[in-house]
């Protein structure tokens, strides 16, 4: 037999002394009917041996619980309440310990306990459901998805999942993702507004940095791509106040939801497995369920709402990613190893460069505003100036770009006073490029590619490299040639004797010489 709560037995017995049946008590309380008639066979066991308040003819019912202390209960520690009062902020324990020390308290511990525990109830936080026209919020958030396999290898991971929830009806839309961005936090609710076929009016969402780069109350500033995303789409951002998860509780919930029920104990082998699941599960089930605030199917609520959504736009947004540049005395700056003319910016400023997918903008760092526009170079080393802009002036870096390449000798010095008389400060990247080469090669190597390359009529960086490298070669070469007459050794000729006559001269050298024998001793005489 189930052991029901001590309420539960009292109701059962209560219905029993009324005369009801015991098809009719689980139809009122919801008990299985096996579970009342033992209850019935234990009150009928226990009337001659327990303590029993009689109710009429009927079988008798176990006593009440007495009624817990509700403070109505004089407490030991009440002549102490103002001393306990101030000391609230620390715990029971060191409270008991103060009123020994102090006042000689005698009663228990258990009795300041009980007594502090009532000083600090609070009564439960109220929270007000908050009612939405169709159409008007959708609330977003990211929770944890289901285990999946990392790709390329066995271990698994738990990837992010992102939910973004209709206020009105409840719908969904679930995706998960290995990694989060600016753009990847813009490209899901795109995604999720395309799943609904249309837009809410504004958009809750947490203080994550994806969306909110500084919270504040009043004025958050938004991430720009975030933001211009929520402006293409007409989308009016509200984030949530700092720790208070409750105003965007219905996509917290609809996480908690996810995660217990659709994703718990299971495993995937890779996310798209995983992101089919979740749709299949939002078709099949979620959209299907009543919701039990408004006691109606999910999917009906969506269809009512889905006529207040509005349109989406024709084209998808253009993503960008934002980052500050300094405008080089040329007029212009550098973007992936190419140049672009930054005019009206002056010289020496910082602008903030927007890259798209096939163009820039330059914008003013503080105002945003459109400064220059231009498309993307095909190659790198290009440069995007018109001819009229160009400066031929030369500046102090010029100077001493000049001064480097006299060092390097007369013809460096004359191909990059062409170079620079040609294309201006904007060339000056070339010239840095050629008297940087006295890192790696020898100067007179490099002023006779100079040489070279003014004779042949094309100068350019890339061609006095080519040629520096190449004389470098050469004279590597020239070293390893032996020099020219120089010839091989050999034991045979005809003008070489024999050994025996070598032999024969040795010996004939050795009988004429004097003996060694005198030298020795007339050496000893003169020590």
């Amino acid at each position: 037999m189930n052991v029901l709560k001590p309420h539960l037995q009292t109701t059962i017995a209560t219905l029993v002394a009324a005369g009801k049946g015991q098809r009719e008590i689980a139809r009122i309380t919801g008990i299985d009917r096996k579970t009342i008639r033992g209850y019935q066979e234990r009150f009928a066991a226990a009337q001659a041996n327990s303590p029993t308040v009689t109710t009429g003819s009927g079988p008798q019912i176990p006593p009440p619980r007495p009624p817990a202390n509700n403070g109505n209960t004089l407490s030991a520690c009440a002549p102490y309440q103002e001393f306990v009062q101030v000391r609230l902020h620390r715990n029971a324990t060191a409270i008991y310990q103060d009123l020994v020390d102090q006042f000689g308290f005698a009663s228990s511990y258990e009795s300041v306990k009980r007594f502090v525990r009532i000083l600090r109830h609070h009564a439960p936080a109220q929270f007000d459901r908050l009612e939405f026209l169709p159409g008007e919020e959708a609330q977003v958030d990211y929770g944890e998805g289901a285990p999946t396999r990392m790709p390329g290898t066995d271990r698994y991971r738990k990837p992010r999942l992102f939910v973004m929830t209709l206020r009105y009806s409840r719908r969904s839309f679930r995706r998960v993702v290995w990694k989060s961005s600016q753009q990847v936090w813009a490209e899901l609710h795109e995604q999720a507004w395309r799943h609904f076929g249309g837009v809410s009016q504004y958009v809750v969402l947490d203080n994550l940095k994806e969306g909110v780069l500084k919270p504040d109350l009043y004025e958050p500033e938004l991430n720009p791509v975030y933001a211009a995303m929520l402006a293409h789409y007409g989308v009016v951002a509200d984030p949530a106040r700092v720790r208070d998860p409750n105003r965007k509780g219905t996509v917290e919930n609809a996480i908690q939801h996810t995660q217990a029920t659709a994703l718990k104990g299971r495993r995937f082998e890779s996310i798209e497995e995983q992101n089919i699941f979740l749709e299949q599960w939002e078709t099949n089930w979620a959209s299907k369920r009543i919701h039990g605030s408004t006691r109606r199917q999910v999917q009906a609520m969506f269809e009512e709402e889905r006529p207040h959504l509005r349109a989406l736009p024709v084209h998808n947004f253009e993503y960008f990613t934002d980052k500050v540049y300094t405008v080089y005395d040329d007029t212009c700056i550098r973007v992936d190893h190419s140049s672009y003319a930054a005019r009206p910016a002056a010289i020496g400023s910082r602008v903030l460069v927007r890259k798209y997918a096939h163009r820039l903008e330059i914008r003013d760092l503080k105002t945003q505003a459109l400064l220059r526009s231009h498309d993307l170079a095909d190659r790198p080393g290009s440069v995007v100036l018109p001819q009229d802009e160009r400066l031929f002036n030369p500046s102090r870096e010029t100077r001493r770009i000049l001064a480097q390449a006299k060092a390097i000798g007369s013809s460096a010095e004359r191909l990059c006073q062409l170079l620079f008389d040609t294309e201006g400060r904007v060339g000056q990247r070339k010239l840095w490029g050629i008297v940087g080469l006295v890192r790696r090669y020898p100067r007179r190597l490099i002023d006779a590619a100079c040489e070279t390359a003014l004779r042949e009529g094309a100068p350019s960086y890339r061609q006095v490299k080519a040629l520096t490298e190449r004389l470098l070669e050469q004279a590597l070469a020239d070293l390893d040639t032996p020099i020219q007459g120089e010839l091989p050794l050999t034991q045979e000729n005809p003008l070489i004797r024999g050994g025996d006559d070598y032999a024969d001269l040795f010996s004939l050298g050795a009988r004429q010489a004097p003996p060694p024998t005198q030298e020795i001793t007339h050496d000893h005489e003169l020590c």
